[in-house]
């Protein structure tokens, strides 16, 4: 097992820039952001350009990591991939096919996405377009011998009304989603808003073998806020999608998850991929020097275990 980090919070660093800082952190692989150049969301960067993304460039790209003995766990790009707009659906299905190929470039096992949902279909309706559409993209990959790894972010802010707006967000959905060629890149902070069990949700995935990467971020729960916005969150004055009013994400070491049992049991359940910490705290976020600062927290709380397993 390898302790990596998810480079999209770093998005004004270049890979060089943020290689050397994370060798010098405790990091060991990178999972490296690949959404297209130009995007200006908070988390969301450009540390490789897959549209354009040539075989010298992975040469390059391979020698600059071996340098600082790095790897690339994934590259990642987390678009939605059954938007409701038939021309954005079509061009985050292309760009998804250009990260495919930058993976293939650089001989990284595993692509980082959303199944998505368009929100003016029930689930029903969204599963059946899911399986129309997908599958050519997990033949795509599968062709270039690489995995779609799916994160299971309920991305309730794409949702109008903060309902769920990715089907990976329940474990209901994973054996559907493993059946349409897809795997689960597990991320347990996403299922305690929600009442599931981290563990109970991983062990049947990590039997069946469909745990290919694991993203480390944690949560910090208000119970007695919950009660006033419900678990949809607050639904008046939301001045931005994550302003949910009762949990916040936290950096691995500040939050309420039991990192000590989700490793263990990782560690017994035979995963030997890496764990990449996803910053998205806010109280470590603002400047670069936070954000920092805020991954050598995940650091020091995860090291141990994940290394000293």
């Amino acid at each position: 097992m390898e302790l990596g980090l998810f480079t999209a919070c770093l998005p004004r660093l270049g890979l060089a820039d943020i290689a050397a800082w994370c060798v010098r952190s405790g990091y060991q692989t990178l999972e490296v952001a690949a959404w297209p150049v130009g995007s200006e969301h908070a988390h969301q960067a450009s540390h490789i350009d897959a549209e354009s993304f040539s075989a010298a460039e992975a040469t390059a790209v391979r020698k600059l990591l071996a340098q600082h003995g790095l790897s690339i766990s994934a590259v990642s790009y987390y678009g939605n991939n059954l938007h409701a707009d038939e021309d954005e659906r079509r061009r985050t299905h292309d760009h998804l096919r250009r990260c495919v190929d930058a993976a293939a470039r650089l001989e990284v096992p595993c692509v980082g996405t959303f199944i998505g949902r368009d929100p003016s279909r029930t689930v029903a309706a969204n599963v059946e377009l899911a399986e129309k559409s997908l599958p050519r993209l997990v033949d795509y990959a599968r062709r270039r011998d690489v995995r779609l790894v799916v994160e299971n972010c309920p991305m309730e802010g794409w949702h109008p009304d903060g309902y769920p707006g990715n089907l990976a967000y329940s474990p209901e959905l994973w054996d559907w989603i493993f059946d349409l060629g897809f795997y689960l890149n597990y991320d347990p902070s996403h299922l305690c808003w929600l009442g599931i069990d981290p563990i109970d949700a991983l062990r049947p995935a990590l039997e069946g073998g469909k745990v290919l990467h694991v993203q480390a971020k944690d949560i910090e729960i208000d119970e007695r806020r919950r009660s006033q916005y419900s678990v949809f969150g607050r639904a008046l004055g939301r001045v931005r999608p994550e302003d949910v009013g009762w949990w916040r994400y936290r950096v691995p070491g500040r939050g309420q998850l039991d990192w000590n049992r989700i490793i263990d049991v990782l560690h017994d359940g035979g995963f030997s991929g890496t764990v990449a910490v996803e910053h998205e705290d806010p109280v470590w976020s603002g400047s670069e020097e936070k954000v920092k600062r805020g991954l050598e927290i995940a650091a020091r709380t995860l090291g141990p275990l994940v290394l000293g397993g």
